[in-house]
């Protein structure tokens, strides 16, 4: 059975972190979906009129995700996390491209809510699953589009699943290895918060993101949350 966890180094790091999670089964990622499309659409229009003209960076789910960067060594000016530059990029473009159904949902979401939300394929995972976790020797990165993995620097932050990285600093760059493709089909949505800050807006994503899976595309579905006290849990 795999598994998802964050690691005991990491909460001590930053003991606020938690997830809200989301596992899917049976995806069709293949084929266009337009409930997904209207879904990515609204969120950026929605984005763009809410934020015209705001600094991006004092966003309270954003602030929070560049503090975080800062207190386990990493600058937030030069590695970006994803849900920055996604809303960076709505901020001067109001729009962004339909890449395919799985990326574009977990898009319009993290738009919606303000909040960091990766995708994984779970049958592309290493038995033992994906944890979060500080790198260590062994540990390879393969960039997007790269055909050779490099070794990671020990203490980094990554998602990694054995020591397949899977996602380069947290929230920043994610793998070849880790690409969402249209064969795409078990899904492991990890959605990241801090408690202090916005664990409402996590919980209200892994809710509406479980329903829309559930109730308006009929798949299976199960949903958890990983904080300090709960840091680990069954993803298939």
């Amino acid at each position: 059975m795999k598994t998802f966890t964050v690691d005991h180094a990491v909460f001590e790091k930053l003991p606020d972190y938690c997830l809200g999670v989301v596992a899917v089964e049976g995806f069709n990622n293949a084929d266009p979906c337009p409930a997904v499309d209207a879904m990515l659409d609204q969120a950026t229009a929605d984005f763009a009129a809410r934020h015209a003209g705001d600094n991006i960076r004092e966003l309270p789910g954003i602030r929070c995700c560049r503090e975080a960067f800062q207190a386990v060594g990493m600058n937030p000016n030069k590695f970006m996390v994803s849900i920055e530059a996604l809303a960076k990029r709505v901020q001067k473009n109001g729009a962004l491209p339909h890449i395919n159904p799985l990326v574009d949902l977990g898009n319009a979401l993290s738009l919606r809510y303000e909040v960091p939300m990766g995708a994984h394929d779970i049958d592309k995972m290493e038995p033992c699953g994906i944890a979060v976790r500080f790198s260590e020797a062994g540990d390879r990165f393969l960039p997007m589009g790269e055909e050779a993995a490099e070794e990671l620097p020990a203490g980094e932050i990554c998602y990694v699943s054995g020591h397949t990285v899977k996602t380069r600093r947290w929230l920043w760059r994610q793998s070849e290895d880790g690409k969402i493709t249209p064969e795409t089909g078990h899904v492991f949505f990890p959605i990241d918060g801090f408690a202090s800050v916005n664990k409402a807006e996590v919980l209200a994503a892994r809710e509406e993101l479980a329903a829309f899976l559930r109730d308006s595309l009929g798949l299976k579905v199960s949903c958890g949350w990983v904080d300090r006290e709960h840091p680990e849990m069954q993803i298939e």
